[in-house]
């Protein structure tokens, strides 16, 4: 196979069909036979950039390079926003790759492939295997989004018996939930409304506080762990009252521009922000490890792997009805109709 096709953003903002040439594979390199991909705000900030999108990628492995030695022909796996790092600095070398100084992440490096593709090109060290027990369309979401607020949760000595606040339930929050329950923690979710009260408390929320309209949240119980999913910051003056002296906050929320929260209730509090970037190789591997013992999954909303399908995608997730992670399906195996489909927890069709 000389080339395959890479789906890329314009200047126009306008998806479009391209092609890119397969390298002869060198070292550790596989090439990857896309069957799924989710669908990430992060690619609504590159959909302008002339660059192969997507960052949550699952398939099959095709071919091999020469010093490939954990994987063979018809493996499933995946890979997420984190390319390669060199394995050698003190970050890698403490299990903290993703912070690598020469680490090559989605929308910085490797512009000519994503998982918006026919297939992709990847170094075994940075792709990980998908265990049976996960679909291709559960796994995709998994690669970026689970790996995110995993790390959140898991790199930050959240313990069980904490009460972890979820802000939003969205692509990031559904997922964060799942996790913080199955870890044992209590887990109270703030939404701008109840319309998700019952679909909260069934991914294991303990508690369900409405904000709209609130200058003061009516909790049984403060919090000290905030993880942050929503697509804007919130009104700190109303949030940080519920927050436990020495909270931690984990703003997720991709936002270009600055991070503001009154100064005063911050330092009387004593609450640390912190931020947090997608997963270290071995924090990747646990998550998916927990999610496949825990049995948590997304819940998705599925799209054709094309220039159509991707677009009406991208419009479903920025005009908010994504339900909750757009997983895109090459068309040959995207056999289900219509091309939007909505999964409940737990049910999904395997492609």
């Amino acid at each position: 196979m000389p080339s395959f096709t890479v789906f890329k953003g314009s200047k126009e903002g306008k998806i479009v069909e391209s092609t890119t040439t397969k390298p002869d594979l060198t070292d550790d390199q596989v090439l990857i036979k896309v069957t799924a991909s989710g669908l990430c705000g992060t690619d609504e900030h590159y959909k302008h950039a002339d660059m192969g999108l997507g960052h949550e990628g699952v398939g099959v492995v095709a071919e091999m390079g020469p010093n490939v030695k954990n994987l063979k022909k018809g493996d499933r796996v995946g890979w997420g926003y984190v390319h390669w790092s060199c394995s050698a600095c003190d970050m890698c070398l403490s299990g903290r790759d993703q912070y690598c100084a020469k680490v090559q992440r989605y929308g910085e490096a490797n512009f000519d492939q994503g998982s918006f593709a026919s297939h992709a090109v990847w170094n075994e060290s940075h792709i990980f295997r998908i265990p049976d027990n996960i679909s291709d369309v559960e796994a995709a979401p998994l690669m970026c989004g689970g790996a995110t607020v995993w790390t959140a949760l898991h790199s930050y000595n959240i313990k069980p018996t904490d009460r972890v606040g979820v802000m939003g339930i969205g692509g990031l929050g559904h997922l964060a939930i799942q996790f913080a329950a199955k870890m044992g923690c209590e887990v109270v979710v703030f939404s701008s409304s109840d319309s998700k009260k019952d679909e909260a408390m069934k991914l294991g929320a303990s508690e369900f506080i409405v904000t709209k309209n609130k200058k003061e949240l009516d909790i049984s119980k403060k919090i000290n762990v905030l993880v942050v999913t929503t697509s804007f910051n919130p009104d700190w003056s109303v949030i940080l009252p519920v927050l436990e002296p020495q909270s931690v906050i984990f703003p997720l929320t991709v936002d270009a521009g600055d991070f503001a929260i009154p100064q005063i209730p911050l330092i009387v509090g004593g609450h640390t922000i912190q931020g947090s970037i997608v997963a270290s190789r071995p924090v990747h591997r646990s998550m998916v490890s927990f999610a496949s013992h825990h049995g948590i999954k997304p819940i998705t909303m599925e799209f054709p792997l094309t220039v159509d399908g991707i677009t009406k995608a991208m419009d479903t997730l920025r005009e908010g009805n994504m339900k909750y992670r757009g997983v895109l399906i090459p068309h040959h195996l995207h056999r289900l109709l219509p091309s939007v489909t909505k999964t409940p927890p737990n049910h999904h069709s395997i492609l």
